[in-house]
């Protein structure tokens, strides 16, 4: 059985395998092709993984699921975190052919249910340090909604029953590897989209493992590269571009990290000889911070090249990184959906400042579209319009959001606004899609504006960005309420809804009603010039 998704149209698909960009290999192919290498390839805590114990330990664990029956065509829902599990256990599903949705570890009951319903899960691989999973509670829960969850493991569990460890102790017997077909779904990633639901995108093994290798190629990772993976493993970002299958792909090392502060950052740069880290603005200011404040103590000295994305970097900022940091810099610009852009190595520095690169692939179609669909000369800013070898065609079982987010020639438009210069480099401007962009963290409005409105005191709400030095944009809530209410009280609800926490708004405004455009929409344009006028005040109920 395989899983539904929108599809390459077949001569496009045609035209991807023969200028080699398809192979069609699955992506077990990144492991199985070192499985026998006894270097090093994950490094977490005190833990140490050659690339021969992370094939033999996928392989135990994969026996272990398919003797439970899972196998191609079933579905997971993962939330692990920055450890070495994710990578097993990333490559044990791909050996079965089981497609997973990996959730971020900021991700609280909201997401994971929203990704439960999509995919109904045959199986949870989580955490017992996280929350929702120090006791079963929520793992009862989604068994009564979803009967297809048959096996459940949690990391630090001692219970046999649901011991992600006992698996992997299990005796191995004979396994072969059988992954899904290279055209079809290999995992899901998420969405950082607009819309109140949480979007599903299925990546197929073709698609995402020429994004790897080209993003290698670009970026010249090979066996001596040691890449510290400070961002959420299981984002798309540190993942793939060229992040931690680049890594494994090039034959390097992954250094695993619980946060990407200096604090922690800076001694395992030092104790690993790391080369190459990937960083959001926001992280990048603390560690010039941190530089400023402890001075070059020679902690840094081995890193080559930092590669900065997730949310625009501004050109001050960028320029500061060589000077401080004494690394090259790398801007990268890419989203879930596919389509992903670099600086190269030997760019000028006008291009690495002011740029956040260009395509991947010479079949990445890219042009930018004013509001009526027309095509725009460069140097002028519209909507980023895209389709390529490993940009998806449509999001999983979303057909009326797929109906606005593509056109008819299956060109995908992202959101983005973007200026296209003159030899192909784009230049991020902005936003269309009602998202703020929190560090990195995508936050879509919609979805905490409708948790807003489930409080009973709340009768209209609208979240939107505003300024900040530090992460880029932070979220303000608008809301029209029925008595007063404080914003604890309102982080309380949302919290108790299951939101994550970067998703809770940063600031509340109390307004008698909200401002209207001429057609009855709220204006958003209108209220986030009023926030940026006022932010230098204290917040309405925070004073």
């Amino acid at each position: 059985m395989s899983i539904v998704f929108n599809r390459w149209p077949d001569e496009f698909a045609a035209r991807y395998r023969a200028r080699g960009y398809w192979l069609d290999l699955p992506l077990t192919d990144i492991i199985d092709r070192r499985k026998d290498s006894g270097a090093l390839a994950v490094a977490c805590g005190e833990r140490r993984l050659s690339y021969r114990d992370v094939n033999t330990l996928s392989d135990r664990l994969a026996a272990a699921l398919a003797r439970r029956g899972l196998a191609a065509g079933d579905t997971a829902l993962v939330q692990l975190g920055n450890v070495a599990e994710f990578y097993l256990v990333l490559f044990a599903l791909l050996k079965i052919g089981v497609a997973p949705v990996n959730a971020l570890f900021s991700h609280q009951r909201s997401e994971l249910t929203a990704y439960a319903l999509q995919i109904r899960p045959a199986l949870l691989i989580a955490d017992r340090q996280h929350g929702l999973f120090s006791d079963n509670g929520f793992i009862d829960e989604l068994r009564r909604q979803h009967p297809s969850l048959r096996v459940v493991a949690m990391r630090g569990d001692d219970a046999p029953q649901t011991s992600l460890q006992a698996l992997f102790d299990e005796a191995p017997g004979a396994f072969t590897a059988a992954p899904s077909p290279a055209d079809e779904v290999a995992f899901f990633q998420l969405s950082g989209g607009s819309t109140g639901t949480p979007k599903l995108i299925p990546r197929t093994h073709n698609d995402y493992y020429y994004s790897i290798r080209a993003s290698v190629d670009i970026c010249r990772f090979d066996e001596d590269t040691r890449y510290l993976c400070a961002l959420p493993a299981a984002h798309n970002y540190p993942l793939s571009s060229p992040g931690a299958l680049g890594v494994f792909y090039g034959g390097g090392s992954v250094v695993l990290a619980s946060d990407p502060s200096a604090n922690v950052c800076f001694p395992l740069i030092a104790q690993h000889r790391i080369t190459v880290t990937g960083l959001v603005p926001p992280a990048v200011t603390l560690w010039l911070q941190a530089m400023e404040q402890w001075g070059d103590s020679g902690q840094l000295a081995s890193l080559q090249l930092l590669q900065v994305g997730g949310a625009k970097l501004g050109e001050a900022l960028a320029a500061r990184i060589p000077a401080e940091l004494g690394c090259r810099l790398q801007q990268v610009f890419g989203m879930a959906e596919g389509l992903v852009n670099y600086t190269r190595l030997d760019d000028d520095d006008e291009h690495i400042f002011t740029t956040q690169g260009r395509p991947i692939s010479p079949d990445d179609e890219v042009w930018v579209a004013d509001g009526q669909g027309n095509p725009l000369p460069p140097g002028r800013v519209g909507r980023l319009m895209t389709r390529g070898p490993y940009t998806f065609r449509g999001y999983y079982q979303s057909p009326e959001h797929n109906a606005a987010a593509f056109d008819a020639d299956g060109f995908y438009c992202s959101g983005d606004l973007i200026e296209l210069t003159d030899d192909g480099y784009l230049k991020v401007q902005g936003r269309e899609k009602d998202q703020i962009n929190r560090g990195g963290e995508k936050i879509a409005a919609e979805e905490v504006e409708n948790l807003l409105l489930r409080h009973p005191h709340v009768v209209n709400a609208a979240l939107v960005s505003m300024t900040d030095a530090l992460m880029g944009e932070k979220s303000c809530a608008y809301i029209v309420v029925t008595q007063e209410i404080k914003p604890v009280a309102l982080r309380r609800h949302l919290r108790q809804l299951g939101v994550a926490e970067f998703k809770l708004p940063d600031r509340f405004e109390r307004v008698d009603a909200l401002p209207l455009t001429p057609v009855g929409k709220v204006d958003k344009k209108r209220l986030r010039l009023l926030i940026d006028a006022a932010t230098a005040t204290p917040a309405t109920g925070e004073k």
